[in-house]
C-alpha cells in the first residue's frame, strides 16, 4: 500500500510541475510600446540591492562594467602609438 502512495505522490508531482511550467510559458504578447514602457520603469529596489551585493562578492564585476562602458564609448585601451608604423614607411 505504501508503494502505491509513493508512486501516486510522484505522478502527482510530475503532473503539477508540467502544468505549472506550461502556465509560466504562456506569457501574454506585448507590443513594442508596452515593452519599452516596462523597460523604462527601471530596476526595482530588490534588483539594485542584489547588484550591489554581487559587486561586493565579486570585485571583478565592477571592473568588467567599467570596461564595457569604455568599449561602448570607444576609449578602451587607447594608447599613443608613437614610433609605430602608423603612416611611416621605411
Amino acid at each position: 500500500m505504501g508503494d502505491w502512495l509513493g508512486l501516486g505522490f510522484f505522478v502527482l508531482l510530475i503532473v503539477a510541475i508540467y502544468f505549472g511550467l506550461k502556465r509560466l510559458g504562456n506569457q501574454p504578447k506585448r507590443t513594442e510600446d508596452e515593452f519599452e514602457n516596462r523597460v523604462s520603469d527601471g530596476t526595482g529596489l530588490m534588483s539594485a540591492g542584489v547588484g550591489a551585493l554581487n559587486e561586493l562578492l565579486n570585485p571583478n564585476e565592477a571592473k568588467a562594467k567599467e570596461v564595457k562602458v569604455q568599449l561602448k564609448e570607444g576609449r578602451f585601451n587607447k594608447k599613443k602609438r608613437e614610433g609605430k608604423a602608423n603612416g611611416e614607411e621605411e
